[in-house]
């Protein structure tokens, strides 16, 4: 894998310090800063392959960071959270975020993070540029146009921004048009994590990507549910 050039925002300056050894130990260049508007700063200069950002910054917080960085890249975002409540403040916001780790945890666990959401992200055909243009060899469905070279996804001719998981969760999706996946399957795709049944990741992150590209998401003709068991992806009904 390339140089991976990490930003990562929290105004506690012992985790920052923490994070940046032991990031730099793994072989990750770290840029840290301890405020949002610090952190869309350092964005706007500098080329980043992975952004952490604590949700509890000063000034501007991470949730709009996280919002204002999903708006010009679509490299992988993982939120620091400090309770267990916020979590679904998180997803339910749509903000972008592909990952998220509660506080306390350890350095252990979040560079496993970090490695995992890269490895997918490049694994899957990761396109970390900022201005990527409109290539060939473009999946079509309908209204729907799919560049995986590019990972990029076009409705009516226009981008449709997505973030690495829900670009993931299509392209399981649309690798076998007609094909049921389970949630259980979905999600071990994505995140290589146990399925417990009470997680909505999956659930969530449907609902974000049907909202992104359907007409009618309530009434979905790409992406269709088969109650009981998961969901299959239609080249159009």
């Amino acid at each position: 894998m390339k140089d991976i050039r990490i930003l990562f925002a929290d105004d506690e300056a012992e985790i920052r310090e923490l994070l940046e050894q032991y990031l730099s130990r793994e072989g990750y260049h770290v840029d840290t800063v301890s405020d949002g508007e610090g952190a869309v700063e350092l964005f706007k200069k500098r080329e980043y392959n992975l952004v952490i950002l604590d949700i509890m910054l000063p000034g501007t917080d991470g949730i709009e960071v996280c919002k204002l960085i999903r708006d010009r890249a679509n490299i992988p975002i993982i939120m620091l959270t400090a309770k267990d409540s916020e979590i679904d403040r998180i997803l339910g916001l749509r903000i972008g975020a592909d990952d998220y780790i509660t506080k306390p945890f350890s350095m252990a666990e979040l560079i496993a993070r970090v490695k995992a959401q890269l490895r997918r992200f490049y694994m899957l055909g990761g396109d970390d540029s900022r201005n990527s243009s409109h290539g060939n060899g473009l999946l079509e469905f309908g209204s729907l146009s799919i560049d995986l070279d590019r990972y990029l996804v076009y409705k009516d001719g226009e981008e449709v921004k997505l973030t690495s998981t829900e670009f993931k969760i299509l392209k399981i999706l649309i690798a076998d048009p007609g094909k049921v996946y389970t949630k259980k399957q979905i999600f071990n795709k994505v995140w290589g994590d146990d399925y417990l049944e009470a997680d909505n990741n999956v659930m969530v992150h449907i609902r974000r990507l049907r909202k992104k590209i359907e007409e009618d998401p309530q009434n979905p003709q790409f992406i269709i549910t088969v109650w009981g068991i998961g969901y299959r992806f239609s080249e159009g009904e």
